[in-house]
């Protein structure tokens, strides 16, 4: 049951919906097209194409209507480098002026833009291990001032690096996107410290660019500290005073107390841990990034922090080859994102371990994900929908603020289904889409049968109005 005392919300929270641009744009990879990091992997049919997306590129204005509709004041997006700079020094100013022109257009609507600078894409002609690159950061800052230049009128809040955990894991060990090598482990980590570094260098060409700049980066919420916190501990350690040479003591202390405050795990789960922390020792600790960061002018390199919140038990994204899934069996050792546990309490639980004295907290992506295969819609083998998700974790937003955590933002991922990530089956969205050929119709109900969109004005509404009551299910 949700509490029946009145609510507050923090003064200027927003609620928004993420989505980035090669998910929803359209117009990637095929002739005559801006080509990307996942190019090589659609032409040889490797994965689905991406298509025409949600044709958000010459559809936005419905698109940010759509979001308007559901009750948002925020919309996060990204700003496209193979669109902006299809060849090496070829700036697209039509391009820059598009993105200008879409941030006006949320301007408008009342919504706060939040910019991503890389979400898991940049130029195919930089290679797909362009991050194992020692000049990848460098490069990324010319990119991040070109966009700034230009959009910083239109934009102050800027994610500089989506999830850059994610990227290097899936990169690199589980080898789900491009170059698709596995269990490397020397490349993941390597990619894992050239992105942070390229994070702590953007974040000072912004702020140069634009001091009244709120900057930060996005981590994938993981149970295992080496997959996750050890990135923002690294970002945060000057402001704790932590000088470079006692680094791996205080890692260690800080490694320990997450641990100790994440609920009691099996033994697959600690089994997991060791493996992954025996792989990066903390006193070898993604070197590039530290050196950035002990060079940088700014003691601090996180404006925020951030978490985008899913499943985030390690040991429960693997599973025996053969196990039961929505519309049949997978023989990947893996599971699917349509079989991912929803787990509320854990949202609560892992914002407070984000939560930073004096930073606010963002949740930038939080989303329950179905099956569409063929045409045809599954249901969640779970029972879980779309509705139930949103109560459920927008109560648990709710409590953490009454807990004294200083959640500044929610982001649902996402809007809309779209392009994930080689793939149209995993659907998101507060909208369904059905796809015909090159038609997308838009529903006014999600994927599961709910409407998820009209559920979230509801629940937006009542809370802006203190109303906790809008979390709890309707009688039947």
């Amino acid at each position: 049951m949700v509490s029946s005392a009145p609510f507050l919300l923090p003064e200027g929270f927003r609620f928004g919906v993420a989505t980035s641009g090669f998910q929803v744009e359209g117009g990637y990879n095929g002739p005559g097209e801006p080509r990307n990091n996942w190019y090589q992997w659609e032409k040889s049919g490797r994965v689905e194409p991406s298509g025409v997306a949600l044709d958000f590129w010459n559809r936005y204005e419905e698109q940010l209507d759509r979001a308007v509709e559901a009750g948002c004041d925020a919309f996060r997006l990204s700003v496209e480098w193979a669109r902006c700079e299809p060849q090496p020094g070829d700036l697209d100013e039509d391009a820059f002026d598009r993105y200008a022109e879409i941030l006006e257009g949320c301007h408008r609507r009342g919504l706060q833009p939040l910019v991503t600078l890389h979400h898991f894409t940049h130029p195919e002609w930089l290679g797909v291990d362009f991050w194992l690159r020692p000049e990848a950061p460098k490069l990324f800052v010319l990119w991040v001032r070109a966009a700034v230049v230009r959009l910083g009128g239109l934009c102050r809040h800027w994610v500089t690096v989506n999830e850059p955990n994610v990227y290097a894991i899936n990169s690199y060990l589980t080898g789900t996107f491009p170059p698709g090598r596995r269990l490397a482990r020397r490349d993941a980590m390597r990619a894992l410290d050239q992105l942070l570094a390229g994070h702590v260098l953007a974040y000072g060409e912004i702020h140069s660019l634009q001091p009244e700049a709120v900057v930060a980066t996005n981590l994938f919420a993981y149970s295992a500290y080496h997959l996750d916190r050890l990135a923002v501990d690294l970002l945060l350690a000057r402001r704790y005073g932590v000088s470079r040479e006692d680094l791996p003591r205080w890692l260690a202390g800080r490694r320990t107390a997450y641990e100790a405050a994440l609920p009691k795990m099996g033994v697959g789960e600690r089994l997991l841990r060791r493996i992954i922390g025996a792989a990066l020792p903390l006193e070898q600790a993604l070197p590039r990034a530290v050196e950035e960061i002990f060079g940088s002018p700014h003691e601090c390199t996180l404006d925020v922090t951030q978490i985008d919140y899913y499943d985030p038990v390690v040991s429960n994204h693997v599973r025996l080859p053969g196990h039961r899934t929505a519309g049949g069996r997978n023989w990947l050792p893996t599971r699917m994102l349509w079989d991912d546990r929803p787990d509320p309490d854990g949202l609560i639980a892992y914002s407070q371990l984000h939560h930073e004295q004096g930073l606010p907290l963002w949740v930038l992506e939080n989303g329950l994900c179905s099956r569409v295969r063929n045409g045809r819609f599954y249901l969640r083998s779970d029972g879980w929908d779309r509705l139930r998700y949103l109560r459920a974790n927008l109560a648990a937003v709710v409590r953490a603020i009454d807990a004294g955590i200083p959640v500044g933002s929610y982001y649902h991922w996402t809007l809309a289904d779209s392009y994930e990530w080689g793939s149209y089956e995993p659907r998101f969205g507060l909208y369904r889409i059905e796809r015909k050929g090159g038609d997308i119709g838009w529903g006014s109900l999600d994927a599961l049968g709910g409407d998820a969109s009209s559920l979230y004005r509801r629940i937006i509404q009542g809370l802006r109005a203190g109303d906790r009551s809008v979390l709890e299910a309707s009688p039947v």
